[in-house]
């Protein structure tokens, strides 16, 4: 049954996806792409820019459009696809939920401690590592275009990700104001 199936993988993702929603990205992509074919790669990459735009974290909001569009893409209805929704975003939830009140209740006891201080040191590099994935799983073709197939859409794309990259770290435009002169270029010049 695809709720089980929604639960249990949103469940896993929340459980092994250290670093936050952007790291959770290319765990949710495995998930509902490849492995259930749930979405198609275009699907979800909507549902990232989606996500990336409204508040709150991008991995809880990638994983309330996934649980919708997923059950409603299995034929089901409207009101299905909101259970789908709300499901995804409590299974992806618990787990953290579930972990936070263990550790909470260990942690400020034993923070100092070389073997917790051993264990922190060693996930700060997977974190990144987590994150670069997440980077890479949304230059694609979707996002970029193909430089051999449509190469003024390919070159179009990656002069807004350098402008709008070079903005938001050198400039200090706001992000939000980002957003919407890269949407406004798209317009224009697609």
């Amino acid at each position: 049954m695809i709720f089980l199936q929604l639960f249990y993988t949103f469940f896993k993702i929340g459980l092994f996806g250290f670093g936050g929603g952007y790291a959770m990205l290319s765990m949710i992509q495995g998930e509902v792409v490849t492995r259930h074919d749930w979405l198609s790669p275009q699907e979800f990459t909507d549902i990232v820019a989606i996500s990336q735009m409204t508040p709150g974290p991008i991995g809880i909001n990638s994983a309330t459009y996934v649980g919708y569009d997923a059950i409603v893409n299995a034929g089901y209805g409207m009101g299905w696809g909101i259970f789908g929704s709300a499901l995804a975003t409590f299974a992806v939830v618990l787990p953290s939920f579930i972990l936070m009140l263990t550790i909470s209740k260990f942690f400020l006891k034993y923070q100092k401690h070389p073997v917790v201080e051993s264990v922190f040191s060693g996930l700060r590099p997977a974190v990144v590592g987590l994150l670069a994935s997440a980077a890479l799983v949304l230059m694609n073709v979707e996002n970029f275009g193909s430089p051999t197939e449509d190469t003024r859409s390919f070159v179009i794309s990656c002069l807004i990700f350098l402008v709008a990259f070079v903005g938001t770290r050198r400039y200090k435009v706001n992000p939000i104001l980002m957003i919407v002169l890269c949407g406004e270029a798209g317009v224009l010049l697609y």
